[in-house]
């Protein structure tokens, strides 16, 4: 077996990574190594060709191949190594067992190690629609790589499942392409994806767009032929005098992003129930020692450019970590959701003699307007904002002082409508 040793060793070279990877080398890092299973370095932006990256991290419009180019090129100059068509098989602490396309087994032996390894989608059998399983039932994702990158089309009439953004985006995608979408179906009573891809991926092609409608059964026996969908009640049941047959030829789903933590839990490392990620203190460190992670393997994100911020953040104090330039911990701060708020990450607030500004990330439990956002400290008010409206697919975020937290504090952020 090869071995190979590294101050840094980043698990995933999408944006994630990449950025993490390159924050880490500028910080000092000795040596830098990405492993990534794929061919190819950029994760999903890849496939990604529309626009829209890059608004707030560069301050101008570049398609996910663009954006990732950034991150590669400045990476390599950084002097980051790659190890492409490379399989992490196992952890233990940060000892990584790898299999690599060309070497064969390696076992990697580093400082400190950063978790990237992104999410996958949610699939038909996880879902469970009942029905026959003939051809034609993709990913958005898988359908996005297909036409994107293999220049092979889907179908010719397609019903996309779940407003998730990489599902209105192939609506808008596939219509350009002269594919006719017959109607993006939503079991919510409200949007899943950002309202910007609502606008410009439906609205603007005059694409249907059903909320509180399911999919309830798939009909097809080669091919798919068609699929029933219904209304569904408060407790998300199919209203069974409601449902209609829609002839299609493909069923596209986006339903939902699962990361990928099967190597987090493998380590026993403390996980967060809501965001199906690791919990965090604000240095990205997670509950095993030398051990970091970012991105969406932690929790789900709407905008890449929030990804590399936190990725870099993530990379910064792996670095440290690896230089022995980390403080001594005075004290943890618990990070709680109050009122209609559904998680926060990170988890918690490691006190140091820092004491540096932390940006916390939530989402809300249900679109409401007119809204008023509070951070308490043990019930005493750090910090008030208001918004318009806040919305279960879009990241809220609040930067918040911590020079007078005390360790056992707790810290709540609230949403409340202002009438």
């Amino acid at each position: 077996m090869i071995h190979k040793r590294c101050d840094v060793a980043v698990i995933g070279g999408g944006p994630a990574g990449l950025a993490a990877a390159m924050a880490a080398k500028r910080e000092g890092a000795g040596s830098v190594m990405i492993l990534e299973r794929d061919s190819s370095l950029g994760g999903i932006l890849q496939q990604c060709i529309h626009p829209g990256f890059g608004l707030t991290y560069f301050d101008e419009e570049l398609t996910g191949p663009e954006y990732a180019a950034r991150f590669y090129e400045e990476a390599a100059k950084e002097g980051v190594s790659f190890l492409l068509d490379t399989m992490v098989l196992h952890t233990e602490g940060t000892r990584l067992t790898c299999s690599n396309k060309r070497l064969g087994m390696m076992e990697v032996e580093a400082t400190s190690v950063v978790l990237a390894m992104g999410c996958r989608e949610r699939t038909r059998a996880q879902i469970q629609i009942p029905g026959s399983r003939p051809a034609g039932i993709y990913t958005a994702g898988t359908a996005q790589r297909l036409i994107n990158r293999q220049n092979v089309m889907v179908g010719h009439r397609v019903v996309i499942l779940g407003s998730g953004d990489i599902g209105m985006i192939m609506a808008r995608r596939l219509t350009l392409e002269g594919v006719e979408v017959v109607a993006v179906v939503e079991i919510m009573g409200y949007l899943s994806g950002l309202t910007r891809n609502r606008v410009q991926c439906l609205d603007d092609f005059s694409i249907p767009l059903l909320l509180s409608h399911t999919v309830t059964r798939i009909v097809g026996k080669g091919r798919v032929e068609g699929v029933y969908i219904a209304k569904v009640d408060e407790q998300k049941a199919p209203i069974a005098e409601s449902e209609r047959f829609i002839e299609c030829d493909t069923l596209l789903l986006s339903v939902g992003l699962i990361p990928e933590n099967e190597l987090t839990r493998s380590q026993g490392i403390e996980m967060d129930p809501v965001t199906g990620g690791p919990r965090l203190n604000q240095y990205q460190q997670t509950s095993l020692e030398g051990v970091f992670a970012c991105g969406n393997v932690v929790h789900v994100n709407d905008l890449v450019d929030n990804v590399s911020s936190e990725s870099i953040n993530a990379g910064i104090h792996a670095a440290r970590y690896s230089l022995k330039k980390t403080e001594a911990p005075q004290g943890t701060v618990l990070c709680t959701p109050g009122r209609q708020v559904r998680y926060i990450s990170p988890q918690q607030i490691t006190l140091d003699q820092g004491r540096e500004d932390v940006t916390l990330y939530f989402r809300a439990t249900a679109p409401l307007k007119k809204v008023r956002i509070t951070a308490r400290i043990e019930g005493t008010v750090l910090l008030t904002k208001r918004a318009v409206r806040v919305n279960p697919g879009e990241m809220e975020s609040l930067t918040i002082s911590t020079k007078e937290f005390s360790d056992g504090q707790e810290l709540t952020i609230d949403i409340e409508e202002v009438r």
